[in-house]
């Protein structure tokens, strides 16, 4: 199945009309057809939509009738162009709970996004292409364990007026009660968390910063690629 960047169907069609006319093409019977089509526009949530004009549909949900559409025949492999371009945050992440789940099931899926979260979140293979060029080909977790530095975002319990000297160099006060912090791999948390405590900064909670592609990203393609020069 193949999701293109742009919305290629017939916007005076139904969603229903959509999904099951794709299984048609494929020689599903009618009835499968139609039962499929209930399956996956309810799985995208759009089953309530079904009678009206794609035409009418927001961006959000015209981005999930094009995976429906390219699911009906349950091929093993989905192949995504930007399945979130231009999607709000909310329904982005309800994709990416629903491409790992078909993912799951055995649907092998490959993806172009320019979304670098989006990247670390789904794939577990990843390769990064520069002006035609493939310049990386790795496993995601290969990948990550090039990173020179972690960078976690802390939660605080109280608000922080200034950064104390201790940590200063590595740490930046987003806002009174969230510190982001850079940790080198030779280090250890457990002498960061001392650092913490001797400067009676409680932390309610603490996680890996969400792009730590880019750093990677930016190593491999060079600053002039990412800048469009």
């Amino acid at each position: 199945g193949v999701v293109p960047q742009e919305f290629n169907f017939n916007i005076f069609e139904t969603p229903l009309q959509i999904v099951r006319n794709q299984a048609g093409y494929y020689g599903i019977d009618r009835r499968t057809a139609l039962a499929r089509t209930e399956k996956y526009l309810t799985l995208l949530g759009l089953w309530k939509r079904r009678n009206d004009q794609a035409g009418q549909l927001s961006g959000g949900m015209k981005r999930r009738l094009m995976i429906a559409r390219a699911l009906v025949h349950e091929p093993r492999l989905l192949i995504l162009d930007e399945p979130t371009a231009g999607v709000d945050i909310e329904i982005r992440r309800s994709m990416w709970d629903f491409l790992r789940e078909i993912n799951r099931s055995g649907t092998t899926i490959i993806l172009t996004t320019h979304y670098l979260e989006e990247a670390e979140h789904l794939c577990r293979n990843i390769g990064i292409i520069d002006s035609g060029k493939l310049v990386e080909n790795t496993s995601m977790r290969e990948l990550l364990r090039q990173l020179h530095l972690e960078t976690y975002v802390l939660d605080l319990e109280r608000p922080l007026a200034t950064i104390p000297v201790a940590l200063d160099e590595a740490a930046r006060l987003i806002d009174p009660t969230t510190l982001e912090i850079d940790i080198k791999k030779e280090e250890h948390l457990n002498d960061f968390y001392r650092l913490l405590s001797d400067n009676d900064i409680r932390v309610n909670s603490m996680r890996n910063k969400a792009n730590r592609l880019e750093e990677l990203f930016i190593s491999r393609v060079g600053p002039s690629s990412v800048e469009g020069k």
